[in-house]
């Protein structure tokens, strides 16, 4: 659908000049990523209209849609969005969740903390983040704290790198995760970022995706 449009350089270094040559009436823009901070100060140099988010829950997701919705004048699709959102987050969680640690990136290991919505996804699908109770959007963790959370299953999603070029490999492969249940029971799985790591739409089939996983996890266990 994008592969058509012009490119304005990585997510992390964009090219101001090029967003300048668009002649954009409107730029949106994030602060989800470490690093995106020093795009927004360009941005806010040039003078251009610009829309910053940096949702935490899923009801922010929700809410920056309707806030991008109202400045494109297209409220009544925006509204039809959150709506999803809405109806999601009333589902009833598990009575036993799973525990689940999703990867952002395998070195350091870097995982989803206290501040970020994939612990209300996860809630959604049936699991826990074992790390919820962490400072922050996201943390590094260590061999040994994987160890004391046992997670049944790993899903890689990693950012910046396609869904194709994950290498379950490497996680069943590190020193000391042998005795992981995820590790031991065969448990990686691969969600793209684009269904967990990016606050949108997509996130709505993330969740269906996590709910997935937990099945077979729940399936594996019976």
């Amino acid at each position: 659908m994008v592969a058509g449009l012009p490119r304005i350089g990585p997510d992390l270094d964009i090219d101001v000049e090029r967003i300048l040559a668009l002649k954009p009436d409107l730029v949106l823009t994030s602060l989800t990523v470490p690093g995106h901070e020093r795009c927004l100060e360009r941005i806010r140099a040039t003078g251009v209209p610009y829309i910053v988010t940096r949702p935490q829950s899923l009801a922010e997701v929700a809410a920056d849609i309707l806030t991008i919705g109202e400045a494109l004048d297209a409220l009544p699709a925006a509204a039809a969005l959150a709506a999803r959102f809405d109806r999601v987050r009333q589902l009833e969680p598990g009575d036993a969740p799973v525990p689940i640690l999703v990867e952002w990136w395998p070195k350091p290991v870097i995982v989803p903390a206290r501040d970020s919505w994939v612990n209300e996804m996860l809630e959604l699908a049936g699991a826990v983040n074992p790390f919820a109770d962490r400072t922050g959007e996201s943390v590094q963790v260590s061999t040994e704290e994987v160890l004391t959370a046992a997670p049944q299953a790993v899903v890689m999603s990693w950012c910046g790198v396609e869904e194709s070029k994950y290498r379950p490999h490497i996680v069943a492969r590190r020193d000391g995760w042998e005795q992981i249940p995820a590790i031991r029971n065969h448990r990686i799985f691969a969600v793209s970022e684009a269904w967990l790591g990016r606050p949108g739409p997509r996130l709505l089939e993330g969740i269906e995706r996590l709910r997935r996983i937990v099945e077979q996890c729940c399936d594996m266990r019976a």
